[in-house]
């Protein structure tokens, strides 16, 4: 299949683009790794008259240790999170959901910017950002600002970018030390992408949960935190009890038509996914399960 005809730019510098961005936003397109913009525009889905590519940009690339947080380019590839030694001590939930991102070409093209600026709701990274507390790095007209990503999408494939806005970066806190992490999800069998993905990190107090993030993406309207489940959990033992227990709240904060496959399916991974931290903890002997 074949494209509408464009005009291809190759930005060199944030600045370069975001003047370009600024001058025609209703025709302009960022163009970052293609794998969710080019699919679209050779269905005749999506037709921006200019792709503004962002490629050749260092600025936006990379992960680097900030104090207590890290700080990674919006150009950054799944590929390089996953091998990213500061990703793999500081933040590995981060990795863990990066990995199961497509195939191995996805991963070596797609970035983490195009995949939260195309703000599909079935995809993995919007769990991970949630359970995270991640930060957007804006770029645009009035200069640099910061936001947090959770409320940065209004509805599918929709965000609140404004027109000229470049997305240049993510800050993510370091998870504290001794946190236990799991992504899990039940992939669409034919497009790999979650019907429900679970981005969960615990912290433990002795034999009692500390502190829990919990970010779910797939399964509703849009990605949420369950935050019923997180204050549920907290002070607890990860018991059978509790993990049963806790199985029916995450959906509690989701915007969703409810049917009972949805509610059993993210039942079902809640409970898995509680069930292999507490395997991970009681392996450092932080939890016993009765």
């Amino acid at each position: 299949m074949y494209t509408a005809p464009f005009e291809y730019r190759r930005a060199d510098t944030v600045d370069q683009a975001v003047k370009w961005l600024q001058d025609d936003p209703d025709n302009s397109k960022i163009l970052a790794g293609g794998h969710s913009l080019l699919p679209l525009m050779k269905l005749v889905l999506a037709q921006p008259p200019v792709l503004i590519d962002i490629g050749r940009i260092q600025a936006l690339k990379g992960v680097r240790s900030e104090g207590d947080h890290l700080e990674i380019g919006s150009y950054t590839t799944y590929q390089e999170l996953v091998k990213s030694p500061e990703v793999d001590a500081f933040c590995p939930l981060l990795a863990l959901s990066a990995k199961t991102v497509g195939d191995v070409q996805v991963r070596n093209r797609g970035t983490i910017g195009g995949s939260l600026c195309h703000a599909d709701p079935q995809a993995d990274m919007p769990a991970a950002m949630l359970a995270l507390d991640a930060t957007l790095v804006i770029e645009g007209p009035q200069g640099t600002r910061t936001e947090p990503y959770d409320g940065f999408l209004m509805a599918p494939f929709i965000t609140n970018l404004g027109a000229g806005d470049i997305l240049t970066g993510l800050r993510i806190p370091k998870l504290p030390q001794g946190a236990h992490c799991v992504y899990l999800k039940r992939p669409h069998p034919a497009s790999g992408y979650p019907l429900v993905g679970l981005a969960i990190w615990m912290t433990f107090e002795g034999q009692r949960i500390g502190n829990c993030h919990v970010g779910v993406s797939g399964i509703a309207d849009l990605p949420f935190r369950a935050r019923h489940l997180e204050d549920f959990l907290k002070g607890r033992v990860l018991d059978d009890k509790t993990i049963k227990e806790a199985g029916p709240l995450a959906g509690d904060e989701a915007s969703w038509e409810k049917d009972e496959y949805k509610e059993n399916l993210l039942k079902v991974y809640v409970m898995r996914a509680l069930s292999q931290l507490g395997e991970l903890a009681a392996a450092k002997g932080q939890n016993a399960k009765s």
